[in-house]
């Protein structure tokens, strides 16, 4: 049965619930990037990205992670950060289990993501997305993205991130 949007509630993740995104993080990516990863790039990223280390850091350098919760069960998960000085909310992750793409769960989050820099006064949601997602950068666009720039970032182990930056403006007077 495809849940309806009110079926869908995104809750604040609380430190202690860092271990189910790393859980979910492994599921999601080896689902999702088997056709645009080699496995290895996926197991070094997971490890790289999704260490209880470094999630750890992450969550208490400010990163504020929510979660889409379908039935009570997370479903997903997303990162952002705000960056007061350049008026910007960075969205570091927004990932859906694949049995939960095209039902709004994504659109919910990036709706969640827009309020809350919207709330904090920036001007504009800034991410980066593998340029082969393409499922991900339709979402993007139909959501107000453009593409800013093309970036290729070494990221160690070998491998490398080929992203596009993709930059969302908010409006000024009032949140749309």
């Amino acid at each position: 049965m495809k849940p309806s949007a009110l079926q869908i509630r995104i809750e604040r993740v609380a430190e202690a619930d860092l271990p189910r995104i790393r859980t979910l993080a492994g599921q999601i990516w080896r689902s999702c990037y088997a056709q645009l990863l080699s496995a290895g790039q996926i197991e070094y990223m997971l490890e790289w990205m999704y260490s209880p280390e470094r999630l750890q850091q992450d969550f208490r350098s400010g990163v504020v992670f929510d979660w889409p919760v379908v039935d009570g069960i997370p479903v997903g998960y997303m990162a952002t950060e705000l960056d007061h000085s350049a008026r910007v909310l960075h969205l570091h992750k927004l990932y859906v289990l694949p049995q939960h793409h095209r039902r709004g769960t994504g659109s919910g989050l990036l709706n969640q993501a827009f309020q809350a820099a919207w709330d904090a006064g920036c001007q504009h949601v800034r991410l980066n997305v593998n340029k082969g997602n393409h499922p991900a950068i339709a979402l993007y666009r139909r959501h107000g993205f453009v593409v800013e720039a093309s970036v290729v970032n070494d990221i160690g182990g070998g491998y490398v991130m080929d992203d596009y930056v993709m930059v969302r403006p908010l409006p000024v007077s009032a949140f749309g």
